[in-house]
């Protein structure tokens, strides 16, 4: 996927400066992106979020999912049983944005080997290793 050659970087506009911040530190921090890609095949319960995305803990999950619900990327629906169930769903917002996220997931997986090797030429040259 290609950038959008029109897309530009605000210039100085205040507000639009915010919203960028605002959206990125969102779906950008440690756990957001993965909690998204996981959703985008479909709903999930808890656990099952959980067990698919390695090395969350169950708090960072809860505060995770109680984000993005609270942005209106996802929806929690409780469904009354012993022990109640809690099922995960991506709304029509956040499926808007897996496109976005899992490009930036491949590229992730296709240019990870290159910066290790490029942060470990950087440590060499400083003398860090």
């Amino acid at each position: 996927m290609l950038p959008n050659p029109k897309a530009e970087l605000p210039d100085g506009d205040h507000a639009s400066c915010l919203a960028v911040r605002e959206v990125l530190n969102r779906i950008g921090d440690k756990w957001s992106a993965l909690v998204i890609g996981t959703l985008g095949t479909g709903p999930k319960r808890f656990g099952e979020l959980r067990r698919g995305i390695e090395g969350i803990s169950q708090r960072m999950l809860t505060l995770t999912v109680r984000s993005l619900e609270r942005d209106g990327l996802l929806t929690r629906r409780v469904t009354p049983s012993i022990p109640p169930r809690v099922d995960y769903e991506l709304t029509e917002l956040g499926r808007t944005l897996l496109v976005p996220v899992m490009g930036l997931v491949e590229w992730a997986q296709t240019h990870n080997d290159a910066m290790a090797q490029a942060r470990a030429r950087f440590d060499d040259a400083q003398g860090h290793r």
